[in-house]
């Protein structure tokens, strides 16, 4: 009985192959897609998170450092305006003896951690950038540059617009029997919630076109979806802002709206230029 040779295949190369001497007409992946990032593993994704984390934390401690220097300056500068919008005679108080010194640690945090954003936010790009291609990685600086001033940006409106509406809202409530003498504990914790919770929701620009340039988000699903994205808006303003459905709540969804279609204009921009590029 004569036996039949079975054809003989080339086996497809394996990952752990050698692709530079790869002969014409034999498989071989993208440029592109031949990146570090890509045959990381699960601890190594770990052990990269770990690190970028430790890299932020240090700049946010760093910034910290910075900002107690000049703690008494910022002191004035973020409870000094609050003083004088009260009524007459009135001042602020606190009632536990290290009430004041956690303030001043918080307020020192707080602008520490805006002095180091640009640093955080590029740990952030750092760590997503090995799973990008490499004519992806050049939005780098962009990103990070963006993301700090979107996040800078946010928290003056909120410190320059906002909070003082919602201060003069609660002040307004004074009468001759009801005297307005808030504790200074509870008032920063308004101003550190309204601070960053506009920090935040500043990054939609940001997010947006990272999202639109990676190809998941598009102009036309934005458009398609602007009333689902107006009633999210108002619902996570409700949610985030401390009278509920006041003048803080008009304060930030007012600007979200706004944000959310010049977000269009990018997502637009950065498709054209995507289907250029194809």
């Amino acid at each position: 009985m004569a036996l039949v040779p079975f054809p003989h295949k080339t086996p497809a190369p394996s990952p752990d192959d050698d692709l530079d001497g790869v002969r014409d007409g034999d498989y071989a992946p993208d440029a592109d897609a031949v990146d570090d990032g890509a045959r990381m593993s699960f601890l190594d994704h770990l052990d990269e998170l770990r690190r970028r984390i430790v890299y932020a934390l240090i700049a946010v401690l760093t910034g910290f450092v910075i900002a107690f220097v000049f703690i008494d300056r910022l002191f004035d500068f973020i409870m000094r305006p609050l003083q004088q919008m009260l009524p007459p005679g009135a001042t602020m108080v606190y009632t536990d003896p290290a009430e004041a010194f956690m303030l001043y640690i918080k307020i020192a945090l707080i602008a520490g951690l805006c002095l180091a954003s640009p640093a955080v936010m590029a740990q952030v790009w750092l760590f997503v950038a090995p799973g990008l291609y490499s004519h992806e990685k050049k939005w780098a600086i962009p990103f990070v540059l963006m993301s700090s001033l979107c996040f800078v940006g946010g928290a003056a409106f909120s410190h320059y617009v906002v909070f003082p509406l919602t201060w003069r809202f609660f002040a307004s409530f004074t009468t001759e029997i009801l005297t307005f003498m808030p504790r200074i504990e509870p008032a920063f914790a308004i101003y550190l919630r309204l601070l960053l919770a506009f920090g935040v929701v500043f990054q939609m620009p940001t997010l947006v076109l990272f999202l639109a340039r990676m190809g998941v988000l598009t102009a036309g699903f934005m458009v398609r979806n602007f009333k689902y994205a107006v009633l999210l808006i108002i619902i996570i303003s409700a949610v985030v802002t401390p009278d509920g459905g006041g003048v803080s709540l008009v304060a930030m969804a007012g600007p979200l709206v706004l944000l959310y279609i010049f977000s269009i204009g990018l997502a637009w921009l950065v498709g054209r230029k995507r289907k250029t590029e194809t």
